[in-house]
């Protein structure tokens, strides 16, 4: 194996004092949910919010003199780039963090604020490293490689050290994967202390290419994802061997999965995670039966989330819950019909937060019209209850709120 337990073990030693020993919490809410025993490995608390604080940490501190004067160069959507570029500051090592343009501004502004030079080049992560790779031979800066690099992988084992001290009786582990340096390194810490432990992996469905290099299979990935941090075309040649011999199985998730996660991390256990640390809560949703009964340990891995997909997020989920619904409801165009609406959508317990006349682009009689109204509700049976009530008062009405399930 390229890295060893002692590797993982010597970066351990590396990084106290220096990354955070994060907790591992008991999620009760959303084992109730999921049917299994939920442990959350926190690591959203790290100092740049994820957990490339580890690995970025444990690569820097390798460095000799003459690497650390001349500056270092990493490709990232955001999270091992705000992990090199605090600690190249902090140890006084110029730094350049290639992002795809992409990239949440939330990450540019926070990578640019931890003191890195930030450059937006490509349209995909390998665009982004081909002009990283260039740096490197154009100004001789040292490549941090988010992933496939021994020190990379031993600092991110750290987190499994932490993970099985702290609950050593898990039955299973459930890691996101985008380049596989996370995985891979939990994964030869918790083989190391419990052989017997099942470890699963969660890929977004656009980017299911571990899952598909380990079987020998190419597919084309590609397309708009929540989880840009593990948005990866081209997965690890390092990590690709960890995880063919010890990862148990990979899973891929849809985006309405990830987006769920993300909805229930916040809402159950309120956790701000983004779609890429909420992807081994996915992963439980989309394959519940997996994981019924046993103790599940799940790596949430990052909270960069833009706030404005995050707001977007729970608002998509009060729709999916049915607490907030878009009625269309036929009536007759006359003074006071709309003061009727209000007053049965009122007296059912609904409230009315935004209404609009369809007039002219509707195939219906002249003197006649349709009214869609946005209504704060209770739950889908409240909404049922406002379309019953809107019938039996002579108003057709229906519902055409729909995210999805």
């Amino acid at each position: 194996m390229p890295v060893t337990i002692d590797d993982i073990h010597a970066a351990a030693a590396a990084l106290e004092g220096q990354v955070a020993r994060t907790p591992m919490i008991p999620a009760p809410q959303l084992s109730g949910i999921l049917g299994c025993e939920l442990h959350l490995k926190l690591e959203t608390l790290q100092r740049t919010g994820s957990f490339k604080d580890r690995g970025a940490y444990n690569k820097l501190r390798s460095l000799d003199k003459a690497q650390r004067r001349r500056g270092v160069v990493a490709m990232s959507a955001g999270n091992h780039a705000q992990g090199v570029a605090y600690h190249a500051t902090r140890l006084g090592i110029p730094s350049t963090i290639v992002m795809p343009t992409f990239t949440p501004f939330t990450k540019v502004a926070k990578t640019e604020g931890y003191g890195a030079k930030v450059v937006l080049v490509g349209q995909t992560l390998d665009d982004s490293m081909g002009h990283a790779r260039k740096l490197v031979d154009s100004d001789g800066l040292t490549l941090i490689h988010p992933y496939d690099d021994p020190y990379i992988v031993a600092g991110q084992g750290t987190a499994g050290l932490e993970i099985l001290a702290d609950v050593p009786d898990l039955d299973d582990l459930v890691v996101p994967i985008g380049g596989g340096g996370l995985i891979s390194g939990i994964a030869i810490a918790a083989r190391s202390i419990n052989p017997k432990i099942r470890i699963t992996g969660v890929e977004a469905a656009l980017y299911a290419s571990m899952s598909d290099a380990v079987a020998g299979r190419t597919g084309v990935y590609g397309g708009a994802t929540i989880a840009e941090g593990i948005a990866v075309k081209s997965p690890g040649v390092l990590t690709r061997q960890i995880i063919a011999a010890l990862v148990d199985d990979i899973v891929t998730v849809e985006e309405t999965v990830l987006e769920q996660g993300v909805h229930q991390l916040m809402t159950q256990q309120k956790l701000v995670a983004e779609g890429a640390g909420a992807a081994g809560i996915a992963g439980i949703l989309a394959h519940p039966e997996r994981f019924a009964g046993r103790k599940v340990g799940v790596v949430v891995c990052g909270g960069n989330i833009d706030p404005r997909i995050l707001a977007s997020i729970l608002m998509r989920g009060l729709v999916r819950n049915g607490q907030i619904a878009r009625l269309r409801i036929e009536i007759e165009d006359v003074p006071g019909v709309l003061s009727t609406i209000a007053g049965i959508i009122g007296a059912t317990g609904g409230n009315i937060i935004e209404t609009y006349h369809q007039r002219l682009f509707f195939q219906i009689p002249v003197k006649r019209a349709d009214i869609d109204v946005v209504v704060e509700t209770r739950d889908r049976a409240h909404v049922d209850v406002i379309i019953g009530k809107l019938m039996e008062s002579g108003y057709p009405a229906k519902l055409l709120s729909d995210v999805g399930a």
